[in-house]
């Protein structure tokens, strides 16, 4: 397909697709308001040529559950960051998208049993028209902004999970987002529905080659969070520095209910990504620990959102940003109690570490109260790293750099304490290359 959009193209995806007329007018309204809007007036410069970008690519017109049956260089690129290994050993189910589409996706019989639904997000729209259509789009709207417009005219792919009363998983689900082509765009959509007592801690990873042009990921997730639930969504992306992230990611929390982002930021040229809770049943909890990394030629304009808006409603938001190489990791976050979320609590903790001169970082808060019965507390601190821990860790033994990844490694700490262990030694591995 070739590169740049227009409402023939959008025509031709939906007829590709195979999708219901009201698909197809919902992309073309989408398209229509993508045109109309500008780029977010907040955060990094995005110079982004739009003609230039691939918007559809299918690799395979079947989506496999063996590994054995993926095309062997498709496989290979999964091979080699351990995807079919770790399905074997860590995860109850696993979904695998290359370039547009899902290539592979398989879950274990337990599933099945429980009637749990996991599946991409076009199979969901084919054979749960009825679900699919009650919460798509419904908490993330199109015309938010420019880039949820996007996903909304071009949406290919994602994960779709529904998660029945009462239910639980020993083990997480996970999918994996790889894009493979120069100039490609991928706009997976995701929509995650944890209902009345159950639980699900879902995974993702993200990668992609380095080319000397721009590719552009454009996502939206949607998660509901029924009563007494709980949904952890954790999330390590490794995109090259020639990757642009505009992802609009958003749960609503039901009472007593409990949404987790655990973020890694690593890659990307520039990435704006802002994990949202919206806390509307009463003792409702949203939490998240990121991590952001910027190196050279890297912008990570990072945060969260927190919006109370029930009684006795409580977040948790712990940022750690670095910034080394001439990077640029900015913390950008929202924190609204309503004046009806009365006794609610929020606190809010933003550490960075800047490695060089050449690196900088800013802290962009917004926080509204609305009530005199709630507490907000916001903890900010930049710092560089100590002359005197290197001199003691270089006097143990260590060089500059193995020392600066150890005091590195410490900064983080609390945000590895979040991830699964094969994750936590995949992010190790990633740090090495910045020092």
């Amino acid at each position: 397909m070739k590169k740049g959009l227009t409402k023939t193209k959008i025509r031709e995806i939906s007829k590709i697709k195979k999708e219901p007329k009201w698909m197809l007018d919902f992309r073309l309204q989408a398209f229509e308001k993508f045109e109309e809007l500008d780029n977010p007036m907040f955060g990094p410069t995005l110079d982004i040529n739009f003609d230039e970008i691939n918007y559809y690519k299918r690799v395979s017109d079947e989506i496999a559950n063996d590994w054995n049956n993926v095309d062997k260089d498709v496989r290979s690129v999964f091979d080699e960051i351990g995807l079919p290994d770790a399905e074997k050993k860590y995860l109850c189910g696993v979904g695998a998208q290359f370039e547009s589409e899902v290539i592979y996706h398989n879950m274990i019989k337990e599933l099945e049993d429980k009637n749990i639904i996991f599946c991409d997000t076009d199979t969901a729209l084919k054979k749960y028209p009825d679900l699919f259509k009650k919460y798509f789009n419904n908490l993330v709207k199109y015309d938010e902004n420019k880039y949820t417009a996007l996903n909304g005219a071009v949406w290919s792919g994602g994960t779709f999970i529904y998660i029945p009363p009462n239910t639980s998983l020993d083990r997480p689900l996970q999918s994996y987002f790889r894009i493979n082509s120069k100039n490609m765009g991928q706009f997976e959509r995701t929509i995650i529905i944890v209902d009345e007592n159950s639980h699900l801690h879902y995974m993702e990873g993200c990668t992609a080659p380095t080319y000397t042009s721009d590719a552009l990921h454009a996502a939206v997730v949607e998660i509901y969070v029924g009563k007494n639930a709980s949904c952890r969504y954790t999330t390590i992306q490794n995109w090259s520095t020639d990757v642009y992230n505009l992802v609009t990611k958003r749960a609503i929390v039901d009472e007593s209910g409990l949404m987790e982002w655990i973020d890694g930021n690593i890659g990307s040229a520039v990435n704006m990504k802002y994990p949202s809770c919206i806390l509307k049943g009463k003792y409702a909890k949203g939490n998240t620990i990121s991590v952001a990394i910027a190196g050279k030629n890297q912008i990570q304009d990072t945060g969260a959102k927190m919006i109370h808006l029930a009684p006795y409603t409580k977040s948790n938001i712990i940022s750690k940003s670095i910034a080394v190489n001439g990077g640029e990791a900015d913390y950008r976050g929202t924190l609204y109690i309503d004046k009806n979320a009365i006794n609610s609590r929020s606190q809010i903790k933003c550490d960075t570490i800047i490695i060089d001169d050449e690196s900088k970082s800013d802290t962009i808060p917004k926080n509204v109260v609305k009530n005199n019965s709630s507490y907000l507390e916001h903890e900010a601190t930049v710092s560089k790293i100590s002359k005197e821990k290197l001199f003691y860790l270089m006097s143990r033994g260590l060089n500059e750099e193995q020392a600066k990844e150890l005091l590195i490694i410490g900064f983080i700490d609390k945000f590895k304490e979040e991830l699964p262990m094969e994750y936590a030694i995949e992010l190790n591995a990633l740090l090495k290359k910045y020092f």
